[in-house]
């Protein structure tokens, strides 16, 4: 017989444990922080989405302040790396590497940006790394305030729509795949985990 729901939710990890902790504000500031403050690399993003859609069937969140808290860091985010972009223009990209930025990353995304145009600032949302630059490319480009906002709340509505749904939906409706789901989360996880170390890791010396 399957694990109750909310049973299960109790069992399938620490980001689970952190969410119901920290709450709707916390949720704000990861996805804020993974856009705003170029942690894509760092932050679970997607991973982040679904797990809040466990916990909202569970009934512990309520699903629709999920979805608007999770958009509006998302859209905060990417208004904050567009004014980083206006401000600092092409300086950016003489910015040493850092803990929680990479020129590397930042140049990766302006090849994108210059592939897709205005449009990119939607498409990044589905990109882990490029949605954290994105944004900054668009302010260091000149793009329009309006936009930026108009492809950053398009792509967030329809970026944090599917992945929280998917979470709510399969719990909701198969709630003995709950723990398979979260486990597929978990090693998405530390494959982002392995990434980051290997990014911060200084190189090696020949």
């Amino acid at each position: 017989m399957p694990m109750p729901l909310s049973e299960a939710l109790l069992h399938i990890g620490s980001l689970d444990e952190l969410i119901l902790q920290g709450g709707y504000l916390l949720l704000f500031l990861l996805v804020f922080a993974e856009t705003g403050l170029f942690a894509g690399f760092f932050l679970p993003g997607d991973s982040l989405l679904i797990t809040a859609g466990l916990i909202a069937a569970s009934g512990q969140l309520e699903l629709s302040l999920v979805m608007i808290t999770l958009a509006s860091g998302a859209v905060l985010g990417d208004l904050t790396g567009w004014l980083i972009g206006k401000h600092l223009g092409r300086r950016l990209f003489m910015k040493s590497d850092s803990r929680f930025f990479h020129r590397e990353h930042l140049e990766k995304t302006e090849a994108f940006y210059q592939k897709h145009g205005p449009k990119a600032v939607f498409l990044a949302r589905f990109i882990p790394v490029v949605r954290s630059f994105a944004a900054t490319l668009a302010g260091v480009t000149g793009m329009p305030l309006a936009s930026l906002l108009f492809f950053s709340i398009a792509g967030s509505t329809v970026w944090v729509s599917i992945f929280t749904l998917i979470g709510y939906f399969v719990a909701s409706l198969f709630p003995e795949l709950v723990t398979w789901v979260h486990a597929i989360i978990v090693v998405g996880i530390l494959v982002i985990l392995a990434s980051a170390i290997k990014q911060l890791a200084p190189p090696r010396k020949a």
